[in-house]
């Protein structure tokens, strides 16, 4: 993704004030290329810059006046985003901001690589590029691509708004390098964000160049011969420390700046429809939609607190599997707004048909859901006069049933808490080939021994994961296990079993065995999303900090969970808790690689006022990539037998019943045979007091 442009201006960063004195956005949404085959049109970014205005224009925490938000796309009544479109709207924003003022920025659209117009600003040698609609070819004469937008443009862009005191937002959703490839198609019609740098005319060899030539740099700066650049330790790939601050005007401070990226530097980022399974659903960026999603339900949230509940939705639903990246000041409120409590509950206008309210897909709802009627919105829930269900939802509104009891003035609609559905979902493969033939003989077996929690449905459709055959893979015979976008990575060894010379009933239990574990640690992902210390319904004091080392810097140190930080072989990783609470904590830690593996690290009680200091781990294995660390706080009753989760390991036999409450949730996250797949968050019958909680840490690993 584009980093340098906004690392070069980090050491600007201040605080955002309370709220700006004047609210601006410029949306960009590059759908329809003109100078490209037609193949690598989008249909997405339209659809993201009608869902961020609307929401900016009805929803945002802080207000947006229609004639202060610019739109920049494909659709009727609007200026495409070629070059020049978004240059002139740059201008005329910089021209108008003041100190204090905060603009929100947004680009969708395709990305890709070049090499880099001035070698010596990127490490890799590679210009990072957004294409706008009127993108044109390599030119070799300028030795740049026709009316791309690099990210040193973008910079000083920035730079530009900043200096005048204006603090700035912006999100990119599009990605820039990384691989991915279409194994299977589904109904979500999942399509990359990346425009390969051959349809733009450069060459693998072009791009190996310019990477050999910053590695040759890196190492003659190294040896203290290089440029001045690389020398001084601000290109080469030696670090990104900014090369200077921004420059304001006398008497004005530099405004702040904060960055949300899809995906790093080496990940893809879709786009496909959304929400999954809503019968109106349109392609729209996952980053676009999630961002927003979260946004809605959370509208006075640090940014660090939207990118760590964005995570979560990542883990949830598995629908991207890029590592979104976060940069700034993420302990501030987004917008520039004020804190506010999570929104669950909406006013509501009554009608002879039932309610009608302002709040819809985006906010949760989808026909089915039940909302509790509450005559005030600081009533408790027991006090709730009834229980109606949505009947239609779109993105920004919803109706209802209709209501029997008698109504007073001013009713609310309150949302249920959710219950989590641990059942999972398998399209089988296209019909056909060979691996195809040789499940269907295996069907009845599977079925027999597969549990009511496995459910199988017909190639194409809406899935937690998708069987594959993959005929130009090494093992064309087997059947592969892929996120349910069918979607196989590059460089992640997807699961498979294999099909050829074996017997019906052993493929259905060597498949049964695979799906069950995989569900397992999906599972617990599931429930880590959902009991996250900010999404708990009690309140845990545990103070909880992760802390790092290696050979390299022996001395431990804080590990930061935004953005996603990126271990690689044999670093360290050490925890640090305190209850500060007055009654005993159970803490187990528990870490989901990224083959699905689930390994138990630590079981142990916290007494009130006790401190934990403890080495949980060293990165090192073969599997690397996306992997999780769960840490599981359960209030204990004095006395009692320490709660141990090593049970939940993949290897783990369970031989004893857990009964209900959070260890029965646990127990059916861990793919238990029960024939409930949804299971509530909370036990009514459950001892009053603070309710577990779940700490989800998102890791990338690597092989250093």
């Amino acid at each position: 993704m584009i980093r340098r442009f906004f690392l070069t201006t980090a050491l600007g960063l201040i605080a955002f004030p309370a709220l700006a004195r004047e609210n601006y956005a410029l949306l960009i949404g590059a759908s329809d290329y003109q100078n490209i085959e037609k193949r690598w049109s989008l249909k997405g970014p339209k659809n993201d810059m009608e869902l961020v205005a609307n929401y900016l224009l009805t929803e945002a925490p802080v207000p947006f006046e229609a004639e202060n938000v610019t739109v920049l796309t494909d659709k009727e009544g609007a200026d495409p985003a070629t070059l020049g479109n978004i240059r002139a709207a740059f201008a005329d924003l910089t021209a108008k901001a003041q100190p204090g003022d905060f603009i929100y920025l947004h680009l969708s659209g395709h990305g890709t690589r070049a090499p880099a117009l001035d070698p010596e600003s990127e490490p890799d040698g590679l210009d990072e590029l957004f294409l706008p609609v009127d993108i044109g070819s390599w030119n070799n004469t300028v030795g740049t691509v026709e009316n791309a937008l690099v990210d040193d443009e973008i910079g000083q862009l920035l730079d530009g708004l900043r200096a005048k005191g204006a603090d700035v937002w912006i999100v990119l959703d599009s990605c820039h390098s990384g691989t991915a490839t279409r194994a299977i198609e589904t109904e979500d019609d999942v399509v990359m964000r990346q425009l390969e740098p051959a349809a733009l005319g450069i060459t693998d060899e072009m791009i190996d160049a310019a990477v050999d030539r910053a590695s040759a740099m890196a190492e003659a700066a190294n040896r203290g011969v290089g440029s001045g650049a690389a020398a001084n330790g601000t290109g080469g790939g030696v670090s990104f420390l900014p090369k200077e601050a921004t420059v304001a005007a006398e008497g004005v401070e530099p405004g702040g700046l904060v960055a949300f990226y899809a995906a790093q530097s080496t990940e893809m980022t879709p786009e496909m429809r959304l929400p999954r399974g809503a019968p109106d659903r349109k392609s729209q960026g996952v980053f676009t939609f999630t961002l927003f999603e979260t946004l809605a339900e959370y509208p006075g949230a640090t940014y660090g607190q939207v990118a760590q509940e964005v995570l979560r939705k990542y883990a949830l639903r598995g629908t991207a599997k890029s590592t979104p990246l976060f940069e700034g000041d993420l302990d501030r409120v987004v917008f520039g707004g004020e804190a506010r409590p999570r929104v669950s509950q909406w006013p509501a206008v009554a009608t002879d048909a039932g309610f009608t309210l302002n709040a819809g897909t985006l906010h949760g709802l989808a026909v089915g859901t039940e909302l509790a009627v509450m005559a005030s919105a600081a009533d408790g829930s027991d006090k709730a006069l009834g229980l109606v269900q949505v009947t239609s939802a779109d993105t920004f509104s919803a109706t209802t049933g209709a209501f029997a009891g008698e109504l007073p003035e001013g009713v609310w609609l309150r949302r249920k808490e959710a219950a989590l559905d641990f059942s999972l979902t398998v399209a089988l493969p296209p019909e056909g080939s060979a691996p195809a033939l040789a499940l269907a003989a295996a069907m009845e077996d599977l079925r027999e021994i597969a549990g009511p929690r496995l459910n199988f449905v017909k190639a194409g459709s809406e899935a937690d994961l998708a069987l594959a055959v993959l005929p130009d893979s090494a093992t064309p015979d087997a059947l592969w296990i892929l996120p349910g976008t069918g979607l196989a990575e590059s460089g992640i060894q997807a699961p498979k079993v294999e099909t050829a010379g074996v017997t019906p009933g052993d493929l259905a239990g060597n498949l049964q065995e695979k799906l069950t574990a995989i569900a397992k640690a999906v599972n617990l992902m599931k429930l880590g999303a959902a009991l996250g210390p900010a999404n708990g319904p009690g309140a845990l004091d545990v103070q909880v900090e992760l802390l790092t080392r290696n050979a390299d810097h022996p001395t431990l140190r804080g590990l930061p969970l935004v953005p996603v930080p990126e271990l690689v072989t044999n670093d360290e990783v050490h925890v640090l808790a305190r209850n500060n609470m007055d009654q005993p904590v159970d803490v187990n830690v528990l870490y989901i690689g990224a083959d699905y593996s689930i390994t138990h690290f630590y079981a142990g009680r916290l007494h009130p006022g006790e401190e934990l200091k403890k080495g949980l781990f060293a990165i090192g294995g073969e599997s690397m990539g996306q992997e999780r660390m769960i840490v599981v706080m359960t209030p204990a009753a004095t006395h009692s037998k320490v709660e141990d989760l090593s049970w939940l390991a993949q290897d783990a036999v369970r031989s004893t019943g857990l009964g209900g409450g959070f260890a029965g949730s646990l127990y059916e996250a861990g793919f238990g045979q029960g024939t409930r797949g949804a299971i509530a968050l909370s036990d009514d019958s459950a001892v009053s007091g603070p309710a577990p909680a779940i700490l989800q840490v998102e890791l990338r690993t690597r092989a250093d």
